[in-house]
């Protein structure tokens, strides 16, 4: 899989793309992963790439011609699946989201900044919004961290056991149960006596029990 983020601050992603799973990842050749600094496509020589808004109000606007110039080279270099922009108003990103994705081969993300992107590149370009969460960040950096994690440790081969992504919180629309290794005994708290019979059948029926209690404990919305 290869990801092409567009960011007017590539720094800030260098360190979370380039350490544990996501570095693994990169290095068995499974995930690219390419920066493109917005500000090789400005339209003067002071690396302009925003203005203000049409309308008057506080807060720049990434413009059209950088980012139509970015797309463009990059679609006239391979294709693409999806062009996603992380946008506070875009569809809340989730495990099956995030599954769907991981099927993909190529993939834009678009970092908004400033009072985010002029509509016309989402009305153009742009073929998925994506949010990470009800809040707003300073830039969609860290949120393009948070999808290229999503999706990059779900490709086959970057988890050591690829069954691990399986069994994860919202797989199945419910969260994970407790998990617990050794020792045995800690300061008189014990590890549940299931986990140590040996019977995958009494082990697998535990787990389902207790992640069933704490979905419907801490978010019974997901098992609607």
């Amino acid at each position: 899989m290869r990801i092409d983020i567009i960011t007017v601050l590539p720094e800030l992603l260098e360190s979370p793309l380039d350490h544990s799973i996501m570095k693994r990842a990169k290095e068995k050749g499974l995930l690219e992963v390419c920066l493109h600094n917005l500000r090789q496509w400005a339209v003067n020589a002071y690396g302009q790439v925003d203005d203000y808004q049409y309308g008057g109000g506080a807060g720049m606007v990434m413009m059209c011609e950088p980012l139509a110039k970015a797309i463009e080279q990059l679609k006239s270099e391979r294709s693409y699946d999806e062009i996603i922009y992380v946008t506070p108003d875009g569809t809340t990103l989730n495990q099956g989201i995030a599954n769907q994705l991981s099927l993909k081969d190529n993939l834009i993300i678009i970092c908004g900044h400033y009072k985010g992107i002029d509509q016309r590149i989402r009305d153009h370009y742009v073929t998925k919004e994506l949010s990470i969460g009800d809040y707003v960040l300073s830039g969609g950096e860290l949120a393009a961290a948070v999808i290229v994690d999503s999706i990059g440790r779900l490709l086959p081969g970057v988890l050591n056991d690829e069954t691990s992504a399986l069994f994860d919180s919202f797989q199945d629309n419910m969260l994970a149960p407790p998990v617990y290794t050794r020792p045995e005994d800690f300061r008189g708290w014990k590890v549940p006596p299931v986990l140590l019979s040996g019977n995958p059948k009494l082990i697998d029926d535990w787990r389902y029990e207790e992640a069933y209690r704490l979905t419907s404990t801490k978010r019974p919305d997901l098992l609607k």
